[in-house]
C-alpha cells in the first residue's frame, strides 16, 4: 500500500458535497484523520512555543545555578524551539503509521514519497549565503545602494526590504532571506528599534521575500513547482506576476515607513561603528559566488550539490585565513524545520486537493492564502498542479500561486525560507524570541497590500 493514496486511488463520487467527499476518504482510509489530526496538534505548538521559551526563562530567573541544566528546563527549551516543533511531531505521526501498515510501508513511504530536496538544499545554500566572502559581497554592493541615501539605519532598512527581496528571483529565496536577515540583524535590529517596528520589519521581511521570487520561474519555490507542468517561463511570470510584486513591494515598504516615520527619527547610527574586517581576495569571493550558482544550479541533483558544498568546505579548510568558522546550527535547524512539514504536508492532500478543485476563481486566491498560513506555500501549489482542472485554465492558475505567495509572511511555516529568517533574528526579539501573533500582526498589513496589488493590478 503507498502512503499516502494517490489521488486517483480513492472511488469518490463527483457529485457529492466536499464534506461526503471527505468523510468518504476519511472511511476508505482512516490514517488520513490521524494524520491531519497530528499535523494540527503540530500547528497548535507552533503558536505555542514562544510560552514554553517564557516558561523555561521564569525558572532560570527563580533558581538559576540549579534550573538552567535541569531536565524540566531543558525540556522548556526543547518544546519552545521552533524548528524543532514539525519534527518532533514527526515522530508520533510516524509511529501512528508503523503501527497502522507496519515498518516496510514505513520505509517504503519514506524512501519514495517524502522527499527532502528542498530541506537540504535550504540547509546548502543558507550555509554558503552566510559565509564571510558571500556576506561581505552582498554587503558591499547593497550598501552602494543604501549610500544614495547617505548609509543611515533608514537607507539600510529600505535597501533591506525594498531592494534585496529581489535577489529571491536569481539566488533563490532562501539565499536572499539569509542575506537580507544578517543584514537587518547587523544595521537596522542592532540599534533596538521598538518592539513594534521589530515585528512590522519582520512581518514586511517575510512578505517582501515570498513575493521577491516571482520575477523569474525557476527560483522561488512556489513557483518552481508548477512551471514545467503549466509551461510557464520567466517572461510569462514577470507579466503576470513579477511587475505586480515590484509595484506591492514598494507600496507596502513605503506604507510601513511612512507609519512608523517617528520611530525611524528615533534611530541613531552607532557612535562607534565595528571595525570592518580586512577586505577578502576578489577571488575568495568569486570561488564562493560560483559555489552558491552551483547549489542553485544543481538543485535537483542531490549528488552534485552535496558534492560541490563538500568542495566549498574544503575550500574554506584551504583559505582559513579570510573566512570564519561555518555556524551549520541555523541551517540544520531550519532543514529539521522543513523536513518535518514534508513529512506531515505530504499526507495532507486527500483534503487540500479536493477542497483547491472546487473553489472559483476569488474563492481560490481566497484559500490558497489561508491554507498557506498553516502549510509551507511551495506544498499549496504543488498540490494545485495535481488537480486536472487547473491545466488549461490560466486563471485559475494566477489565483492559486498568488494567493500562496501573498500570505507567505504571515506565519514562520507560510513560505521555505521564513525559519531561516526567524533563525538569524530570533536573538533580537529577547528571550522567548519571536512571537507568533506578533508576527502574524506584523505581516497583516504589507499582506493586504499584496492581495490588492495581485488582485487588482
Amino acid at each position: 500500500m503507498h502512503i499516502p493514496r494517490s489521488l486517483d486511488a480513492y472511488t469518490d463520487d463527483p457529485m457529492s458535497s466536499l464534506a461526503m467527499l471527505l468523510w468518504h476518504r476519511v472511511v476508505a482510509e482512516p490514517f488520513n484523520l490521524v494524520a491531519t489530526g497530528i499535523f494540527l496538534l503540530a500547528i497548535v505548538h507552533t503558536f505555542a512555543s514562544g510560552y514554553f521559551r517564557k516558561m523555561a526563562h521564569r525558572r532560570e530567573l527563580a533558581t538559576p545555578e540549579a534550573q538552567t541544566h535541569s531536565p524540566v528546563t531543558v525540556l522548556l527549551h526543547f518544546l519552545g524551539e521552533i524548528e524543532a516543533v514539525f519534527g518532533l511531531w514527526a515522530l508520533p505521526l510516524l509511529l501512528a503509521m508503523g503501527c497502522f501498515f507496519g515498518w516496510e510501508a514505513l520505509t517504503h513511504f519514506m524512501d519514495t514519497q517524502a522527499h527532502f530536496t528542498e530541506p537540504v538544499f535550504v540547509i546548502v545554500i543558507m550555509a554558503i549565503a552566510s559565509t564571510r566572502p558571500v556576506l561581505s559581497f552582498a554587503e558591499r554592493v547593497l550598501g552602494r545602494v543604501a549610500s544614495l541615501g547617505g548609509g543611515t539605519p533608514r537607507a539600510w532598512w529600505w535597501t533591506l526590504l525594498g531592494v534585496a527581496p529581489f535577489l529571491g528571483s536569481v539566488i533563490t529565496e532562501p539565499a536572499a532571506m539569509t542575506i537580507a536577515a544578517s543584514l537587518l540583524g547587523e544595521h537596522f535590529f542592532a540599534l533596538k528599534p521598538s518592539n513594534k517596528l521589530k515585528y512590522a520589519t519582520l512581518g514586511l521581511l517575510f512578505t517582501n521575500i515570498s513575493v521577491g521570487g516571482t520575477l523569474t520561474h525557476f527560483a522561488a519555490p512556489p513557483i518552481l513547482m508548477v512551471a514545467q507542468r503549466w509551461n510557464w517561463s520567466s517572461a510569462y511570470v514577470f507579466g503576470h506576476l513579477g511587475a505586480k510584486a515590484i509595484v506591492g513591494i514598494f507600496i507596502a515598504t513605503l506604507s510601513t515607513y511612512l507609519f512608523f516615520l517617528k520611530d525611524f527619527k528615533a534611530l541613531q547610527a552607532p557612535k562607534n561603528p565595528k571595525t570592518k574586517p580586512a577586505a577578502i581576495p576578489s577571488w575568495v569571493v568569486g570561488a564562493h559566488l560560483g559555489f552558491l550558482t552551483w547549489a542553485v544550479l544543481t538543485l535537483h541533483t542531490l549528488p552534485l550539490m552535496l558534492g560541490g558544498f563538500l568542495f566549498l568546505l574544503a575550500f574554506m579548510q584551504a583559505t582559513t585565513p579570510h573566512q570564519e568558522p561555518m555556524n551549520l546550527r541555523s541551517p540544520l535547524m531550519v532543514g529539521f524545520f522543513l523536513a518535518g512539514l514534508v513529512v506531515h504536508g505530504s499526507l495532507q492532500e486527500w483534503w487540500i486537493a479536493p477542497l483547491l478543485s472546487r473553489l472559483g476563481e476569488l474563492p481560490l486566491f481566497g484559500g490558497a492564502a489561508v491554507l498557506t498560513a498553516f502549510n509551507d506555500n511551495a506544498a499549496i501549489t504543488y498540490l494545485a498542479s495535481l488537480v486536472p482542472d487547473f491545466l488549461h485554465n490560466s486563471a485559475l492558475q494566477h489565483a492559486v500561486v498568488s494567493g500562496a505567495v501573498v500570505a507567505g509572511g504571515m506565519t514562520v511555516i507560510a513560505n521555505a525560507p521564513n525559519p531561516a529568517g526567524q533563525a538569524i533574528l530570533n536573538r533580537h526579539f529577547g528571550p522567548q524570541g519571536v512571537s507568533p501573533l506578533g508576527l502574524f500582526i506584523g505581516a497583516t498589513g504589507p499582506t493586504l497590500i499584496m492581495v490588492l496589488a495581485f488582485r487588482f493590478l
